[in-house]
C-alpha cells in the first residue's frame, strides 16, 4: 500500500496551479513533506498525488488587476524559515529534534526555498569544517549509517601559491587555512542530503516557494512572510494562470537567505540592525567544475592562490580542489570593493585558467558546471544585531563567513542551531505574544563563531593600505602568527563597495583588454550561463528593478562607461548601440540570464538596481556546485 502524505489544501492548489507547473522540468522532483493532519488538510496517495485537485482557471488572460490585491490564503505554523541552505536546514532540523525529544508532535516547522529543487541555488568552494555537522548529525559520515552523506572527499594536502603571470611561487599559508580533518564537498549536493534529513524528522520543506514580503503584526513585530504571486505578465497584469501568493504566519521567523538576502535588507532597515556595526563588504565568487584526466587528478588536494590575475589594489584569490572521482572545483573570488570600472571578474576568472598552474591540471578536461554568487567579507565588525521582534537572522544572511579561513558553512550551521535552541525555548516558555530571541544574541557572543571571527577581524580590512596586496599580506601574516587578534584596535572598512568604484575618467583608471576565450580552457559568458541551467519565464515583471532604465543610462554610462556589463557574471546587463538619444547606447536588462548572485544590488554605484525574487522555482539549477 502506498504511503500517504498530508499537506495543507492551499499548498496543494498552489502546487497544482498552471503557473507553478508551467515549467515541469523544474518541479519534476518536488517532494511534499510529511506532516501531521490538521483540520485544513487533505490526504492523498503519492502515486496519485494530483488527480483529486481542482484545476485552476483555464479562461483567457485575466485583465482584472484587482486580483493582485485580493486577500491571500494563509497557513499558521510555529516557525517559518526562509531559505533552504545550510543555516536554514540546520535550524529546522535542530528545532524538530528538540520538539521530538519533548514529544511535541504538534510543533510545526516550515521551510521555504525559492529554488525549484533543494540545493539548486547553492554554490560554494567548498571545503567544510565538520564541527557543526558532527554536533547536529553525529553519524553523518559513519559507515554504519545507511543514510550517511557519501559525497565527501577527505583533504589530503594543502598548497598555497603566489602567482605571477607565468609562475606559481610556494608561500606559507596562514594557520587558519590548514585543512587537516576537513572535507571537500559539493555544497549543492550536501544541501540536498540535509533536506532529506530534515524531512525525516518532520520539517515541512517546500522548494519552489519564493518569500517576497515580510509580514508585520499590529505591534510592529515580524509575524511571517508572504510568497510572490504567480502568473503575472510582464505588463504587471494577471494572466490566465494567475495564482495569488500565500501568507505563512509564525510566532518566530528565521531568515536564512544567504548573502545579501532581499527580505533581510528590509528587516535590517526596519529595525536598524546595523546601528552598531560597520557596513557589510562583499566578494564575488565564480566557480567551475571540471572532469579531468586521471593522471592529473590528486584526490583530496587543496590549493589556494593570491596575486595574478588581479591587480595589486584588488582583494581576491583563487582555489582548486580535487574531489570525487577525477573532478576539480576551481574558482576565483574578487572583492567587490575593486576600484577600476573596467575590471571584469568573469574575464579575470577565464584568463586565470590559462596560467600553467591551472592549465596543466585542466588539459584535455571538460568543464561541466559554472556558477557565481556574492559572499560576505565584512567579518566580525560587520555583523548586525541578529534578533528582532518576532525573529532572527542566521547564517550568511547575517555575515558569519571567516574570510582568512575561507569557510563559512560550519559557522552558518552553528548559528542556525543556536537560533533554534533559543527559538524553541522562547516559544515553549511563552505561549503568546511576540518573542524576542535575546538568548540567541547571548549564545552567539559566547560561541566559537564569535571567537574565531573576532580573532581574524583585522585581516580583510588590512588590505586597504598604500601597499595594497603586499601590505595586506604582511599585516595578515603578523596577525595570524603573532598578534592573533589580541590587539586593542579594530580596523574599519573604509567605504561601501558601491562607493569604491572610480569614474572611468579618473587618472589612475586604465582600460583592461581581455583575451578572447579559446573555447577550450576559457569560454564566452553565454556558454557559461548555459551551464548554470538558469531559467526564467520571460512574460513576467523584470525582477531586477530599475525605476527608469534610460535615466539610469544617462546617469551611469558617462561616468563608468558600462560598468554593469562587466561586473555581472551572467550577461544580464548590456549597453546596446543606438542612434539618437545623445548617449548613442541603450541600457538593456536580460533578466532571463540572471543566476541570482546579487552583485548588481551590491556594486551599482547609485544603488538604483534592486534584486527581487522572481517567480518561485526560477533561476539557476546548479550541478555539483
Amino acid at each position: 500500500m502506498a504511503a500517504t502524505r498530508r499537506a495543507p489544501l492551499v499548498l496543494f492548489r498552489r502546487i497544482n496551479s498552471p503557473a507553478f507547473l508551467s515549467n515541469s522540468s523544474r518541479y519534476s522532483s518536488l517532494r511534499l513533506p510529511l506532516q501531521r493532519p490538521t483540520p485544513t488538510t487533505t490526504t492523498f496517495k503519492t502515486s496519485k498525488s494530483h488527480q483529486y485537485l481542482r484545476p485552476f482557471s483555464s479562461t483567457s488572460r485575466l485583465q482584472n488587476e484587482s486580483l493582485l490585491h485580493a486577500e491571500r490564503e494563509s497557513d499558521q505554523v510555529d516557525v517559518v524559515i526562509v531559505g533552504g541552505g545550510p543555516a536554514g536546514l540546520s535550524a529546522a532540523i535542530r528545532l524538530k529534534q528538540l520538539a521530538n525529544a519533548s514529544n511535541n508532535a504538534d510543533f510545526r516547522v516550515l521551510l521555504l526555498e525559492k529554488a525549484g529543487d533543494m540545493g539548486a541555488h547553492i554554490l560554494s568552494g567548498a571545503v567544510v569544517e565538520p564541527s557543526a555537522l558532527n554536533e547536529l548529525l553525529p553519524d553523518w559520515n559513519s559507515p554504519d549509517n545507511p543514510a550517511r552523506f557519501e559525497g565527501v572527499t577527505a583533504v589530503t594536502s594543502d598548497r598555497m601559491r603566489f602567482l605571477t603571470k607565468k609562475r606559481a611561487i610556494p608561500i606559507p599559508g596562514p594557520p587558519q587555512m590548514k585543512n587537516h580533518g576537513n572535507f571537500i564537498v559539493s555544497l549543492n549536493e550536501m544541501v540536498k542530503w540535509l533536506a532529506e534529513r530534515a524531512e525525516e524528522v518532520g520539517v515541512e520543506v517546500y522548494p519552489g516557494f519564493a518569500a517576497s514580503e515580510v509580514l508585520y503584526g499590529p505591534d510592529g513585530g515580524v509575524m511571517g512572510v508572504a510568497t510572490n504571486d504567480l502568473g503575472v505578465g510582464r505588463d504587471g497584469k494577471p494572466k490566465a494562470s494567475f495564482e495569488r501568493g500565500m501568507e505563512f504566519h509564525a510566532r518566530c521567523t528565521l531568515f536564512a537567505e544567504g548573502c545579501h538576502g532581499s527580505l533581510t535588507k528590509n528587516v535590517i532597515k526596519k529595525f536598524d540592525l546595523r546601528r552598531d556595526s560597520q557596513p557589510q563588504t562583499y566578494g564575488l565568487g565564480l566557480k567551475e567544475v571540471w572532469e579531468i584526466k586521471p593522471e592529473n587528478f590528486v584526490k583530496g588536494q587543496v590549493s589556494h592562490t593570491i596575486g595574478w590575475p588581479l591587480p595589486n589594489n584588488t582583494y581576491g584569490g583563487s582555489w582548486m580542489y580535487h574531489f570525487g572521482e577525477n573532478k576539480v572545483s576551481l574558482g576565483l573570488v574578487v572583492g567587490l570593493d575593486y576600484p577600476n570600472p573596467y575590471l571584469s571578474p568573469y574575464s579575470e576568472f577565464q584568463r586565470m585558467k590559462h596560467h600553467p598552474f591551472f592549465s596543466s591540471v585542466l588539459a584535455d578536461g571538460k568543464c561541466i558546471s559554472y556558477g557565481a554568487r556574492a559572499l560576505n567579507e565584512g567579518g566580525f565588525q560587520s555583523i548586525p544585531k541578529v534578533s528582532f521582534p518576532g525573529g532572527a537572522l542566521i547564517g550568511d544572511t547575517a555575515g558569519f563567513l571567516n574570510v582568512p579561513k575561507i569557510k563559512g558553512t560550519h559557522t552558518s550551521m552553528k548559528s542556525g542551531m543556536l537560533a533554534a535552541d533559543a527559538t524553541y525555548t522562547a516559544l515553549t516558555e511563552k505561549t503568546s505574544g511576540t518573542v524576542m530571541l535575546y538568548a540567541y544574541e547571548d549564545a552567539l557572543r559566547t560561541s566559537t563563531i564569535w571567537k574565531e571571527l573576532k580573532q581574524v577581524r583585522n585581516m580583510r580590512p588590512s588590505f586597504h593600505n598604500p601597499l595594497g596586496l603586499i601590505g595586506g599580506v604582511l599585516y595578515s601574516g603578523l596577525e595570524a602568527y603573532i598578534l592573533k587578534g589580541h590587539v586593542p584596535w579594530t580596523l574599519k572598512h573604509p567605504t561601501p563597495d558601491h562607493a569604491a568604484t572610480l569614474p572611468a575618467s579618473h587618472p589612475s583608471v586604465r582600460k583592461i583588454s581581455y583575451p578572447k576565450p579559446d573555447g577550450v580552457l576559457s569560454f564566452d559568458i553565454l556558454t557559461s550561463v548555459s551551464r548554470t541551467g538558469t531559467n526564467h519565464e520571460e512574460d513576467q515583471p523584470v525582477h531586477l528593478r530599475v525605476k527608469d532604465w534610460q535615466a539610469h543610462a544617462r546617469r551611469e554610462f558617462p561616468r563608468f562607461d558600462g560598468l554593469e556589463s562587466r561586473f555581472c557574471p551572467a550577461g544580464v546587463y548590456e549597453y546596446v548601440e543606438e542612434d539618437g538619444g545623445g548617449l548613442g547606447v541603450r541600457f538593456q536588462i536580460n533578466a532571463q540570464n540572471c543566476i541570482h548572485c546579487k552583485t548588481c544590488d551590491i556594486k551599482a554605484p547609485s544603488q538604483d538596481i534592486e534584486w527581487s525574487t522572481p517567480q518561485g522555482g526560477e533561476g539557476p539549477k546548479y550541478y555539483l556546485t
